[in-house]
């Protein structure tokens, strides 16, 4: 079982570092492509789904730690 967790864990970790990644500062998934960044927009589509699933994740990181850490 602790074994099981642990690689769970670790896909869990590299989604998330893939997740974080992907994410551009300031300005969006729009920033990569040479979009200005001067005006104030809310997320959609895919920055969305990438924003909600970063939480999710993390989320999901951090019980699998808590019960990592009391299975043993």
């Amino acid at each position: 079982m602790k074994t099981t967790l642990n690689i769970i864990q670790i896909v869990i970790s590299v989604a998330l570092i893939a997740a974080i990644l992907f994410q551009v500062k300031g300005g969006g998934l729009g920033g990569i492509f040479g979009q200005s960044d001067s005006v104030f927009r809310t997320k959609r589509g895919i920055e969305r789904w990438l924003f909600m699933g970063t939480i999710v994740l993390v989320i999901i990181f951090v019980a699998l730690s808590i019960i990592s850490m009391l299975a043993t």
